[in-house]
C-alpha cells in the first residue's frame, strides 16, 4: 500500500477475462461472481458505471464507486455496498449481454463485424473527476485519497484475437491466454468510433454511426453494410439517413433489401425518400412492391415525382422506356451557353449523372450538347452552334437489347428516349445499361 493506494498490475483488461471474477464483500466473505459490466451512456459514454452480479440468490448490480480494491483475482466491495435488482430500463449497457457477439459497422474497412472481445483502459483522474492519464497499472483509492481510477472501454476486438482469448477460458490459466494471445495482431475499432443508442425497453442495443461518418460511404458501400446487417440493427440504422442518403443507398439495393427497408418504413417517410431516388430506379423499386404499398407509397410523394414514377410504371420493365430517367437537363434550341450553365444550376438531380444537354422546339428534341463543349465554348455562344444535330435516340418502346447494342455501337455515354410523335420522354444513362447487362450474366 503505498499513499493510500493500492497498485496492482493488469494492462488493459478485456472483458472475457475479467467475466467470473470473484467478488467478495467487505468483510471478506464470497459475494458471488462477476456477470456483466454497466457501461454509462450519454455525456459519459464508455465509463463503467457499475457491475452486474451473480450470486446464490440472483443477479444484481452495484455501482462501480461501491467497489473500493481490486485484489488479484476478486473484486471487494465497500462497507454496506448493497446489490440492487436490475429492473430493465437502466439507462446503461451491458456489455456482454448487449454488446459482445453483435454486429457493428467498420467505417474504415466499409463492412459489418462482430464485436468478439471489449479491451478495458484504466484512467486516472483528478477530484472533479477530469482524466489525468491512461494506466496500465490499477491503481484503485481507498476512501478519503486524493487521485482516483476510472474504468472505462477503449477499444472493441473484432478479429481472432478476441475469439482466441474466449475460445482458451477455462482450458488454461489467464496468464497463459494472455502470453498466448497477445501475440496475435489486433483488429479493434476504437470506442469513439461506436456510437450507442439508449438500450430500448427489450434491452437490445442498436449500434450506429454518426451522420456525418455514415454518409461520407459510398451509397453502394452502406447498401452492402446494410444488406449484412440483421433486420432490427438494419432498420435502425437505416432510419438515421437523411432522405438523400437513403434515396442513394436504396438506389444501389438489390430488390430484396429494398422491400424489406420500405416495409420498415412508413408511408410518409418512405415517400419523401423516394421523392429524393432517381425516378427510374424508384419506378423499378415500387413495380416490386404489393399494390397496396406502392400507391400508399406513391399518394405521399410530391406531385412532380409522383406523376414521373408514375408515367414511368405505365411502361414494360425491359422497354427503353422502362430503363429511362426522366431526370435530365434541357433548355430551348435557342438557348445561350449562359443559360444552358443556369438550367445545370438548376438541376434537382444528381448531377454527376449528367453529360449532356438536350435542346428542344417544345418537346422535340433537336440538338445535343456534350458538357466538354461547353466547358470549351466562349460565353455568348448560341448551344445550337455547338450541338450534334446527328445523334442516336431509341422509341420508347424498343427492347433493352436494342438499347444495349446502340450503346456499344455509338460508345455511349447517354441515349434520348423519344415517344411515337418524336418528343423527349426521358434518357437511359450507362449505369442503366450495365445494370441491365449485369443482371443477364
Amino acid at each position: 500500500m503505498l499513499d493510500g493506494t493500492m497498485h496492482i498490475k493488469r494492462i488493459s483488461p478485456s472483458l472475457s477475462l475479467l467475466l467470473r471474477t470473484r467478488v467478495r464483500d467487505a468483510d471478506g466473505t464470497a459475494a458471488g461472481r462477476l456477470y456483466d459490466i454497466a457501461v454509462a451512456t450519454g455525456a459519459d459514454a464508455g465509463r463503467v458505471a457499475g457491475l452486474v452480479i451473480k450470486s446464490r440468490t440472483g443477479v444484481g448490480w452495484v455501482s462501480a464507486t461501491e467497489v473500493t480494491q481490486l485484489a488479484e483475482g476478486s473484486l471487494q466491495l465497500a462497507p454496506g455496498a448493497v446489490l440492487e435488482p436490475l429492473r430493465g430500463d437502466e439507462s446503461f449497457v451491458l456489455l456482454r449481454q448487449d454488446l459482445l457477439d453483435r454486429q457493428i459497422i467498420d467505417v474504415h474497412g466499409r463492412k459489418v463485424v462482430r464485436v468478439n472481445d471489449v479491451d478495458l483502459q484504466w484512467f486516472e483522474e483528478d477530484a472533479e473527476g477530469a482524466p489525468l492519464a491512461a494506466t496500465g497499472a490499477v491503481a484503485v483509492p481507498s476512501p478519503g485519497a486524493g487521485p482516483r481510477t476510472d474504468l472505462r472501454v477503449r477499444e472493441v476486438e473484432v478479429g481472432f484475437r478476441g475469439a482466441a482469448r474466449r475460445l482458451l477460458l477455462g482450458l488454461l490459466p489467464l496468464d497463459a491466454i494472455e502470453a498466448i494471445t497477445c501475440r496475435i495482431t489486433a483488429r479493434v475499432i476504437p470506442w469513439d468510433f461506436v456510437d450507442l443508442i439508449e438500450a430500448d425497453p427489450a434491452r437490445r442495443v442498436k449500434l450506429k454511426l454518426s451522420h456525418e461518418r455514415l454518409a461520407a460511404l459510398h451509397p453502394a458501400d452502406i447498401a452492402d453494410i446494410l444488406e449484412d446487417l440483421g433486420p432490427a440493427e438494419r432498420d435502425a440504422i437505416f432510419a438515421t439517413l437523411d432522405e438523400g442518403v437513403a434515396a442513394h443507398a436504396l438506389e444501389e439495393a438489390d430488390l430484396t433489401l429494398q422491400r424489406s427497408l420500405v416495409e420498415s418504413m412508413g408511408p410518409e417517410r418512405m415517400a419523401s425518400i423516394v421523392d429524393e431516388m432517381d425516378p427510374e430506379a424508384a419506378a423499378d423499386m415500387l413495380a416490386e412492391l404489393p399494390a397496396e404499398r406502392s400507391s400508399s407509397i406513391l399518394e405521399e410523394m410530391e406531385e412532380e415525382q409522383r406523376q414521373d414514377v408514375e408515367e414511368l410504371l405505365e411502361f414494360r420493365e425491359n422497354s427503353a422506356a422502362g430503363r429511362m430517367t426522366t431526370d435530365y437537363v434541357h433548355v430551348p434550341h435557342t438557348a445561350t451557353l449562359a443559360e444552358a450553365v443556369e438550367a445545370l444550376r438548376n438541376f434537382e438531380g444528381a448531377p454527376e449523372t449528367v453529360t449532356e444537354i438536350y435542346l428542344l422546339e417544345g418537346e422535340v428534341l433537336k440538338g445535343v450538347v456534350p458538357l466538354a463543349r461547353i466547358l470549351l465554348a466562349p460565353p455568348h455562344t448560341r448551344l445550337a452552334e455547338i450541338a450534334e444535330s446527328r445523334f442516336a435516340c431509341v422509341q420508347a418502346e424498343a427492347h433493352e437489347r436494342e438499347v444495349a447494342e446502340l450503346f456499344d455501337k455509338y460508345n455511349l455515354r447517354a441515349l434520348p428516349v423519344m415517344n411515337a410523335q418524336g418528343e423527349l420522354v426521358g434518357v437511359v444513362e450507362a449505369d442503366h445499361v450495365i445494370a441491365f447487362l449485369r443482371g443477364t450474366t
